[in-house]
């Protein structure tokens, strides 16, 4: 029983290298995972060109590295039609839509604290000591 105790402790320790949430973040955690989740969740199925209109500032190349993440990771479904021209489809699979109260909920915490984030931040470039 210890043995298990210890194990569940350490797949929940952010320190232990096999910790879930390290290994969740390491991949949704870049730039532009999270906001193609959300994109999706709101207009879903989508081709990459019609992704990439909805993220305008994302490169070509860090849509098709995103993509193939949360392909790779099972949040992102790839269709591909057999027609001419070749059409592919995105859309969030179980995994995605179970992730999305995740977002959902950084986003509101994102919100509610933007604004004192940034003004500690701005003190603490100017030398001023913020309070913990």
């Amino acid at each position: 029983m210890t043995n298990q105790k210890e194990n569940n402790k350490q797949a929940k320790d952010a320190l232990f290298p096999n910790c879930p949430i390290r290994n969740i973040l390491a991949r949704v955690g870049d730039k532009w995972s999270l906001l193609v989740l959300y994109t999706l969740q709101h207009k879903e199925p989508l081709r990459f060109k019609q992704l990439q209109r909805e993220l305008p500032d994302i490169s070509q190349k860090s849509l098709t590295q995103t993509l193939r993440i949360l392909e790779e990771d099972g949040f992102v479904h790839r269709e591909v039609f057999a027609e001419v021209p070749p059409r592919v489809e995105y859309r969030l699979t179980e995994r995605g839509l179970s992730f999305l109260p995740v977002i959902d909920n950084l986003i509101g915490w994102a919100a509610a604290n933007m604004e004192q984030i940034i003004s500690d931040r701005e003190a603490r470039m100017a030398g001023e000591k913020t309070p913990i």
